[in-house]
Parts: structure tokens; C-alpha cells; sequence
């Protein structure tokens, strides 16, 4: 991105940015609540709800906030509703998702954006915001053919993995209380992040947590796993099966090893039954993987007794190495004696493809 000419002088009474926002939203605000619902052709209450459950403030009704672009959206959730007769239950969890992945997903872009501004022309934060600001409706029209892509490409793959999981599973007994996915996953985490983060400059902290997550990000799904979610200075992850989650397991151990900018990281790895709800994963593994990250010594993977058994006589379970540790108390689980996971040999279980760039690499 190039700093822009000067913008031209916005309307009487409106700023610069008044006008790229409504170059976003489909015009300036004309319609109240009231108005809105009757354009859309629904409920007020239904209104109040879209509006709420999409994250943004309540507003009054008969304060005059909104453009015809958002009846358009308003009158494609009644559709929706009627189309595929929805509760309203489902209709806000559906809305609060986009809207949740929207607010981190435009967050994420435009930081990267003035970040690239300041590095490319040496200037500070403000001036750097300022650039983007000029150039945010432009910026929204590039990036949302794009957004829409991924996010075909996302519901494709999603699609297909449903598909192949489901013809595999064998018939469920109704009033089953077990879990419905079995999984594999695992959290990394940096070693002594706190301390380390204490002592740097703000942009060599924003380097070390920016290389960390792209390394971790591009490391799992390269290898055939999914990011579920970033936590701080952790990565939680998952897989469909276990020999991938090892490879991943590993895999992020030895990729951040090659980078003398990062700190080290640990891992852990569990297989068992997950529950999937608002883009989280939930059950007794996930607490388990997390307690076992945080006993595990630097650049190394630690497992459950169980998931080790599973990996070592399943297929792909020779490309590893096993090293049983003293059993110890870990609150809230009890007794247990890790297993340490390594490769079998330096090219047996983990080979890395080329890694993607990330902010402090040349």
C-alpha cells in the first residue's frame, strides 16, 4: 500500500471518514429500527435481534443509523428463516459467527496493512492510520471478493471431510452419551514467553508473536490439521487422525527450532472424543492436552499413556520414537507417566514443506 493523494475535502459538516464508511455500509444512515423492519418486511423484535446478535450496540428506534444495504441483509435472514424454517436459536448462533470472524478478520487486515505502511515508508503509528483510513473503502472492495472465496474454498473442504467421516462411522446407539468426534489434538506453546516479552521493544514483542503464530499456522495446515484457535502465546490444534497430529506435533517443534528468532515452544498431543460448538472444540482431552503443554520441558511433545499406545501400534506409529517420564500428579487429572514423542530417526517422521514468510524474516 502507497500513501494516497490527499483526500478531497469531505461535505460540510462530515469528515473524511464519514464518507469512506458510507462508501462501506451502502450510503449515508437514513433508516431508523422502526424503518428498517418495515422495509425489510419483519418483525421489529426480529430486527432488534439482527442488529444484536450480529455484536454491535443497541441503538434507539427511532435513531437514524441505518442504509438500504443492511434491509437488503435484514430481509435475506427472514428468507433464511422461512427458506430453512430456523429457530431463532440457530439464527443468532449464525449470526454471531460471521459477525465474530468478521470483527477479527478486518481487525487483522487493517493492523497488517498499517504495519506494512510503517515498514515500507518509515512512518510512525498515527500517520500510518491515517493512510489506511484514506484508502479504507478501497481497501473493502479488494479484499471481499477474496474473503468470499476463502470462504467457499473453507465450506468445500469442511464438506468433504463431513463426507468421508460420516460413511466410516459405524451406527450410533440413540441417547448415546458419548461425544461425537473422535480427534486428535494438541496445544504448542512458547517457553518462557512472560519473561521474554518483558524485555523487548513493542515491535520486536509484535515480530515474536506474529512469527510465532504464522510459523504454527502454516506448519499445521501444511501437514493436514486445523487450527481451532490462538490463545495468548498457545496454538491449539487438531487433526482426524493421529499420525497426522504427530507429524504436526513434531513438525512445530522442529520448524521453530530453525528459527533463532522465536523462542522455543512445547507441545502436547491427545486422541479421544471432542464436542464442536462455535468454532471451539470441548471435552476432557482438551483439558487434559493443556495440562499436559504446560508440565512438558522445552522442544518437546508429551502424550497420554493411551495416545501413545494408539499411535505406536497403529499405522505410521514406527516413524516415532517413545520415551516413557516418571509418572507424576497433575491437578484435576491424577496420576499419569508421559510419554515423550520423538522422531525415529532425523528424516523418518517429519518432512517440513517450504514455510511461508513471517514478520521479521528477511
Amino acid at each position: 500500500m502507497t500513501p494516497s493523494q490527499p483526500a478531497p475535502s469531505p461535505s460540510p459538516g462530515r469528515s473524511t471518514a464519514d464518507d469512506r464508511v458510507a462508501a462501506l455500509v451502502g450510503g449515508s444512515p437514513s433508516l431508523t429500527m422502526v424503518e428498517l423492519a418495515e422495509e425489510a418486511g419483519v418483525s421489529l423484535s426480529t430486527a432488534r435481534l439482527f442488529w444484536r446478535a450480529m455484536g454491535f450496540p443497541n441503538v434507539a428506534d427511532d435513531e437514524v443509523t441505518f442504509t438500504p444495504r443492511d434491509v437488503d441483509a435484514l430481509r435475506s435472514l427472514g428468507q433464511l428463516l422461512d427458506g430453512l424454517q430456523l429457530d431463532r436459536t440457530t439464527a443468532v448462533s449464525l449470526l454471531r459467527a460471521q459477525s465474530y470472524l468478521a470483527d477479527r478478520l478486518v481487525l487483522w487486515q487493517v493492523e497488517a496493512l498499517v504495519d506494512d505502511v510503517i515498514r515500507r515508508h518509515r512512518l510512525d503509528d498515527t500517520a500510518a492510520r491515517l493512510v489506511v483510513l484514506d484508502r479504507v473503502a478501497e481497501i473493502g472492495e479488494a479484499l471481499e471478493g477474496q474473503l468470499v472465496y476463502a470462504w467457499r474454498r473453507q465450506l468445500a473442504a469442511l464438506a468433504k471431510r463431513m463426507d468421508a467421516e460420516v460413511s466410516r462411522r459405524p451406527v450410533e446407539e440413540a441417547g448415546s452419551d458419548s461425544l461425537p468426534l473422535p480427534r486428535a489434538l494438541g496445544f504448542v506453546d512458547m517457553v518462557s514467553f512472560t519473561s521474554s516479552s518483558a524485555r523487548l521493544a513493542p515491535r520486536e514483542l509484535a515480530e515474536l508473536v506474529q512469527g510465532f503464530e504464522f510459523t504454527a499456522r502454516d506448519v499445521i495446515t501444511s501437514l493436514g490439521a486445523r487450527v481451532v484457535k490462538t490463545i495468548g502465546d498457545a496454538v491449539l490444534f487438531v487433526a482426524d487422525d493421529l499420525p497426522t497430529a504427530a507429524r504436526v506435533a513434531v513438525g512445530l517443534v522442529t520448524a521453530i527450532e530453525q528459527r533463532p528468532d522465536l523462542l522455543p515452544v512445547r507441545a502436547s498431543l491427545v486422541w479421544g472424543r471432542v464436542l464442536s460448538r462455535s468454532g471451539d472444540v470441548f471435552g476432557p482431552i482438551v483439558n487434559l492436552a493443556s495440562r499436559l503443554v504446560d508440565i512438558a520441558p522445552a522442544s518437546t511433545v508429551l502424550m497420554d499413556p493411551a495416545t501413545s499406545e494408539r499411535l505406536a501400534t497403529g499405522p505410521g506409529g514406527t516413524a516415532f520414537r517413545y520415551v516413557t517420564r516418571p509418572a507424576v500428579e497433575i491437578p484435576g487429572i491424577g496420576e499419569i507417566a508421559p510419554v515423550e514423542l520423538h522422531p525415529a530417526d532425523e528424516d523418518g517422521a517429519v518432512r517440513l514443506p517450504p514455510l511461508l514468510p513471517t514478520p521479521g524474516q528477511a
